[in-house]
């Protein structure tokens, strides 16, 4: 199994399997009724080390759409929500101060498969070739947040941004990828 394949198997829940490297399609623009959304979050030490143009520039080379950004600083409230299911897990006071220890930005990208090509994309911290591979430092400073499920990312979409702040705008690249 290829780097991909291994990143895709280790996001998803013990023993299902995940679709081979040639089956997972990561196409960033596709016909309206198959696009995801999820959100992805650049969390403080990607801010602080610089590295949003590293982790932008690795979504807009697969093609997908960025739809909303912006940068802030996350309080408690937000934190609580966005981790209610880690609130009971020792860690988490470590997690809440992490969080709202500097700006945040956050994201919501756009496209054919984006939940599971960027939890792929996005890997563990030992995962050379993904993002947090490539640029985490340590397990509990691993750069960015992305979405683990369709109906997680609209939870968090929902949590993040207003619906307002999403940009409905046309790829100019789509009719050369999925036109015949």
């Amino acid at each position: 199994m290829g780097s991909l394949g291994r990143c895709l198997a280790r996001s998803l829940p013990r023993g299902q399997p995940g679709p081979s490297p040639a089956r997972l399609r990561c196409y960033g623009s596709a016909p309206s009724e198959l696009q995801e959304k999820t959100l992805v979050l650049a969390k403080p030490d990607a801010v602080q080390r610089r590295l949003v143009g590293s982790i932008i520039q690795r979504f807009e080379r697969r093609g997908f759409k960025l739809v909303a950004m912006k940068l802030l600083q996350v309080d408690q409230g937000l934190v609580d929500r966005h981790y209610q299911e880690l609130r009971h897990k020792p860690f988490y006071p470590a997690l809440v101060a992490y969080m709202t220890s500097g700006p945040v930005v956050a994201m919501v990208w756009e496209g054919y498969n984006v939940v599971r090509c960027t939890r792929a994309m996005v890997g563990d911290t030992d995962s050379v070739g993904t993002i947090r591979g490539d640029l985490s430092v340590h397990i509990s400073r691993n750069v960015v947040h992305a979405s683990d499920s369709v109906e997680t990312a609209q939870r968090e979409i929902d949590f993040w941004f207003q619906r307002d702040e999403l940009v409905n705008w046309e790829s100019r690249d789509w009719g050369h990828t999925y036109r015949a």
